[in-house]
């Protein structure tokens, strides 16, 4: 359960203690050497040193916690960090720099920033965690259109999409979406240029298992590629046919559509403004959420501290992030 209350979100040196007892279960680790003895690691302590400092004696380097983590270098207290971690892993269509920044108050450009980093952290290492489905599994495929597209989709034969004659971006001028999800399972969403059939079995062969069954609509995207996996099933929405059962199966995409129907509603209504060059990182948040969701038995605070395992390896600087597209 959620305790506001607790000293971890209130007092730096007691977030730094739970942080270390996330990353160092069995005691402190260099980040530097990877040296792991401990008679081999010396705590500093001292009226000039500052809390959670350690040197390690194989490199001579010192190092603390958050070295080699999103959190490293930061000037934010580190109660903060833990504070903003929970929020955004417990908060089921996100949470906005905005009200980050008034709750924990800082300015609106650090929470931003915050947040950019710790969606750094939900990042999945598709290559380290396999593909979706298997043998006897399910996995439903889909795509979806959202905002408006910041760089103009190229057509054939040199065309230009236009606005609709209502003056609303339309199909062609829209940012697209490639969801994957096993039933029961996890979760892949994908922001792709176009959306064709060699651009999504691109996505599907890399990350679905090509022993599982694949439901998908009626689109021709899928007809092809369809035919790589153990079986390929579609349901006709244009047919207004949303679910049927053929034996002991039921086909449907209702899944993907679920999937889908919260990340939009996080769009839309708490971030409302996303610039198409962070759309993964904000695809990257909702899957994390949606791979430990309440259904799979994992409760905010385990959320909260498997995000805070996850931050080890992986860093953003302010110059990654607001570097210019063709600098």
């Amino acid at each position: 359960m959620f305790d506001l209350t607790n000293e971890i979100y209130h007092d730096a040196n007691k977030a730094r203690e739970h942080l270390e007892a996330i990353q160092w279960p069995d005691g402190a680790i260099c980040p530097h050497c990877g040296n792991c003895d401990q008679t081999r690691i010396t705590k500093l302590e001292g009226a000039s040193t500052r809390p959670g400092v350690y040197k390690c004696n194989e490199c001579r380097k010192p190092f603390s916690v958050t070295v080699g983590t999103v959190f490293e270098r930061s000037k934010i207290g580190l109660h903060k960090w833990v504070l903003a971690t929970h929020l955004l892993a417990s908060s089921k269509k996100g949470m906005s720099a905005h009200q980050l920044h008034r709750m924990l108050g800082v300015t609106y450009k650090t929470a931003w920033f915050m947040a950019h980093r710790i969606r750094e952290a939900m990042k999945e290492d598709v290559a380290s965690s396999g593909p979706l489905g298997g043998e006897g599994k399910t996995v439903e495929a889909d795509e979806t259109y959202i905002g408006k597209r910041e760089t103009p989709r190229q057509l054939s034969r040199g065309r230009i999409a236009k606005p609709t004659k209502s003056g609303k971006a339309g199909g062609a001028n829209k940012r697209i979406v490639v969801g994957l999800v096993e039933r029961g399972g996890k979760s892949r969403m994908f922001l792709v240029q176009n959306a064709t059939k060699d651009i999504l079995r691109d996505v599907l062969v890399r990350n679905v298992d090509r022993k599982s069954n694949l439901y998908t609509d009626e689109s021709r995207l899928y007809t092809t590629t369809g035919e790589e996996y153990a079986t390929h099933r579609t349901v006709r929405h244009s047919a207004k046919e949303y679910a049927r059962r053929e034996g002991d199966a039921v086909v449907h995409s209702n899944t993907i559509e679920n999937v889908f129907s919260i990340f939009k509603r996080g769009m839309i209504g708490i971030y409302q403004h996303c610039g198409e060059a962070h759309l993964h990182r904000y695809l990257a948040e909702f899957d994390f959420r949606y791979n430990r969701r309440s259904a799979l038995k994992i409760s905010d605070r385990e959320r909260a501290d498997m995000l805070l395992e996850a931050i080890r390896g992986k860093r953003l600087t302010y110059r990654r992030i607001g570097e210019a597209g063709h600098a």
